[in-house]
């Protein structure tokens, strides 16, 4: 009875302890075999490193496409500015409507006082000197403001971006608007000293 009884309990611990090493061997298999729900901390750490990388991808694209945008805009300001320094510089060689007005408004002036019983040399300068040298006053203003801008546009890369080129064309027509507004500026003062087209000597 006692042999018996020793017997049957062995066999009961037996079996009970069987499910708990059943339950070890499969946790140490699911562990090598790397099956879902046993990932370790290192999937997680290179996930969180792909999103980082990601993360930096984007931004860097952002940044381009402001730099881009910024680019365009820059661009589009220097070609206006050579455009309007070059069209300045013609002005100031054909001649503007505020020159001209300005011109006739000095000679109505001049004709108003001066008298008729003045000298010949003075109606000549009163009525078309004082004029002429008013009309090449503004020719030699639209010349000068020519060349500012046209400099001004010659010059912005350097307080750009040091490595973004200039557009060759907005090159071109910035050098044009500044060799007219030379030009235009000597010639004005040619003018206004008598020394080109003086008044003629009564």
């Amino acid at each position: 009875m006692t042999a018996g009884a020793g017997a049957a309990g062995e066999d009961r611990d037996r079996e009970a302890g069987e499910p708990g090493e059943a339950g070890a061997t499969a946790a140490e298999s699911g562990t090598a075999t790397g099956e879902p729900g046993h990932a370790g901390p290192e999937a997680g750490t290179e996930e969180a490193g792909a999103g980082t990388e990601e993360a930096e991808a984007g931004a860097e694209e952002a940044g381009a496409e402001e730099a881009g945008a910024e680019a365009a805009r820059s661009g589009v300001g220097q070609g206006a500015g050579a455009v309007v320094s070059a069209a300045l510089g013609l002005v100031s060689l054909s001649g503007s409507w505020l020159g001209t007005v300005a011109g006739a408004r000095e000679q109505l002036t001049g004709q108003l006082r001066t008298s008729t019983s003045a000298s010949v040399a003075t109606q000549i300068k009163e009525v078309y000197g004082d004029a002429w040298h008013t009309t090449a006053l503004w020719g030699g203003l639209f010349a000068l403001l020519a060349l500012i801008v046209g400099a001004a546009v010659l010059a912005r890369p350097a307080f750009g971006a040091p490595g973004r080129p200039q557009a060759p064309w907005t090159r071109s027509v910035a050098w044009a608007g500044v060799a007219l507004g030379a030009v235009g500026l000597l010639l004005a003062v040619l003018k206004y000293t008598d020394v080109l087209l003086g008044l003629p000597s009564a």
